[in-house]
């Protein structure tokens, strides 16, 4: 009876704490309430500016855009993190299992590899969130950081022959890991980290043409932010007076291009420096990994209209060979939201 007791009593121990770690309908658990609070809590600040310039100041040249995953389309740090990942679980399985020495270590060392330019990728992406973003990464990277540790460890015990001790840093590891991947979790889809900005941008957009203003009062050369509907655009109009027309929040992180500069046929953020083609809002340059969306634009009786682009795909193609890709500015900015 006693044992039967304690049994019941921690049962109902363990069910309590996963209920107050979990979310109801009336309020977030405490999980999230960590973390929220991670998101809005100053004490890290100090190291945030030292660390974003650190980055900023590696010499990656055109490696930085790739890092950045603009040859994907989206970011590359979630898809590099897949290998130690995989090769740790996996790792942790044949632990488990008889007569896997071997094929365990193995992945721990492939993990290990793979961890570094993983690593890179996400910090390079670190560098150029907003600030409760990069708090929220920054403890994300310490528990990467502590779970490389780890694992370091544990590959060394096990080629000294401490198996036990071995795999328990190996689940320590995992553990560490596994806290940084929820974290990597809720900066992707809580904190919209990484993400396309401008994606919505077609689907609120009613179809057909839109007024946004007279060509006149239209400044040339310069990017001004006007509306299709609701949805701002920013708008150039060029010394021949052409007129060209994108979603005015950036894709990066939704900066105002229309506060950006324009110089060679381009619109450069001011936050963190992503450069797009008037012509069909291509991203030149990074860290922006989605193009903008783009509008047709049409003068009637001294008024200029807009129509989103429907196929912006074929807008890349026609333009792409004749327009290059110009564009100034590097990865950095002024003028980002805290």
């Amino acid at each position: 009876m006693p044992v039967s007791r304690n049994v019941r009593t921690a049962f109902s121990t363990a069910r309590s704490a996963a209920r107050s770690a979990l979310p109801d309908p009336e309020r977030p658990g405490r999980v999230l309430t960590a973390v929220e609070r991670l998101e809005s809590t100053p004490r890290l600040d100090a190291a945030l500016g030292p660390l974003r310039r650190a980055v900023r100041a590696l010499p990656l040249g055109g490696a930085r855009d790739a890092l950045h995953g603009r040859w994907l389309g989206h970011a590359v740090h979630p898809l590099m993190v897949q290998v130690p990942i995989g090769t740790w679980m996996s790792a942790a399985v044949l632990d488990l299992l008889p007569g896997q020495r071997r094929g365990a270590d193995t992945l721990v060392g492939l993990g290990l590899a793979a961890a570094a330019p993983a690593a890179l990728a996400g910090w390079v992406d670190w560098a150029e969130l907003r600030k409760p973003q990069m708090r929220v990464g920054l403890v994300h990277a310490a528990a990467n950081v502590a779970a490389v540790g780890l694992y370091s460890a544990s590959l060394t015990a096990r080629l000294r022959g401490r198996r036990a001790r071995g795999r328990l840093l190996g689940f320590a590891g995992l553990t560490a890991v596994s806290v940084g991947g929820a974290l990597g979790g809720h900066l992707a889809y809580r904190q919209a980290a990484a993400v396309n900005h401008a994606e919505h941008v077609p689907a609120v957009v009613e179809p057909g043409w839109h007024p946004i203003g007279d060509v006149a009062d239209l400044p040339v050369g310069e990017p001004v932010r006007r509306y299709v509907g609701e949805t701002p655009v920013v708008v150039v109009r060029e010394t021949g007076g052409q007129v060209h027309a994108l979603a005015d929040r950036c894709s990066h992180m939704a900066g105002p291009l229309s506060q950006g500069t324009v110089a060679d046929g381009c619109v450069r953020c001011p936050w963190h420096g992503s450069v797009f083609r008037l012509a069909d809002g291509w991203n030149v340059r990074g860290p922006a990994t989605s193009p903008q969306p783009v509008f047709e634009t049409r003068l009637v009786d001294g008024r200029v209209e807009a129509r989103l682009v429907a196929d912006p795909v074929e807008a890349h193609r026609s333009v792409a060979g004749s327009a290059g890709s110009g564009g100034s500015g590097g990865s950095g900015g002024s003028g980002e939201p805290a």
